[in-house]
């Protein structure tokens, strides 16, 4: 049987990190020197929340600047990898009988192309996307993501972009870079060890884990990306995190990769 391809969430930060070199996005670069080279990326991102499941299949997805009040360098960044509508419509049979949309509009948010324009910087390799349907639960996204499993057998690389911890307000814009808020680390030092264990009913069920969990995710958006890679994980696989760190005191930029 062919090598099963690793899965793995990317906290992928400010968008500024699409156009600057640092510890982040220097890890991100390593991570597509070093681990096999996908067929395709299949991305659950954060920015294509809406209410229903739909899956990108235009051949020449369109860059989308997705965002407000950064410098103008950030919006001339163009990532022209190509589509895959043959992996859109393999999405659309794993997902069966969920009504999946083949999508033409949408295209690669910076979720997706602020980090792979990293990872893999020649944009040679197809992506599609897949939309987080803001209208359901975090165990059918779970559940999704057991669906979407079988890709990494095909040569696929299941990529979910977001943030475990993920709170805007407390960020520190523009000011001086703080040490991580003490909730914030106690959540992902949490979550961390739910990972290992193999404790993903309360990771699932993450509104019940206290005032440290609600901090970390006022919003599910930049969280639920997470639930679908971790739901790809094979009996016998364990869970690493190849890239840790807090961003402005209260984001995240932890990679957990399965396999």
């Amino acid at each position: 049987m062919a090598e099963i391809l690793p899965a793995i969430f990317l906290g992928h930060g400010n968008p500024m990190n699409a156009i600057q070199s640092n510890v982040y996005t220097k890890a991100w670069n390593d991570m597509g020197r070093t681990r096999p080279r996908p067929k395709a990326v299949l991305s659950i991102s954060a920015h294509w929340f809406v209410p229903e499941t739909g899956v990108t299949v235009a051949t020449s997805p369109r860059t989308i600047h997705d965002f407000g009040g950064f410098p103008g360098e950030l919006y001339r960044v163009q990532y022209p990898a190509p589509g895959d509508p043959a992996l859109a419509r393999r999405v659309q049979q794993l997902l069966a009988p969920l009504e999946v949309k083949l999508d033409n509009s949408w295209g690669l948010d910076h979720g997706t192309w602020s980090v792979l324009r990293h990872v893999y910087p020649d944009a040679d390799i197809p992506v599609v996307q897949l939309s987080i349907d803001e209208a359901r639960s975090a165990s059918f996204h779970f559940e999704i993501g057991k669906k979407l499993a079988p890709l990494r057998e095909d040569g696929i690389l299941i990529l979910g972009s977001g943030n475990l911890v993920h709170n805007l307000h407390a960020y520190a814009w523009g000011r001086h870079m703080p040490d991580p808020y003490d909730w914030a680390v106690r959540f992902e030092t949490e979550a961390k060890e739910m990972m290992i264990a193999g404790a993903y009913k309360p990771l699932i069920e993450y509104e019940t884990l206290g005032p440290e969990a609600l901090l970390s995710i006022p919003t599910p958006d930049h969280y639920l990306p997470m639930l679908y890679v971790l739901a790809t994980r094979q009996e016998h696989e364990k869970i690493s995190f190849p890239i840790e760190g807090v961003d402005g005191g209260s984001i995240s930029m932890l990679s957990v990769q399965v396999g």
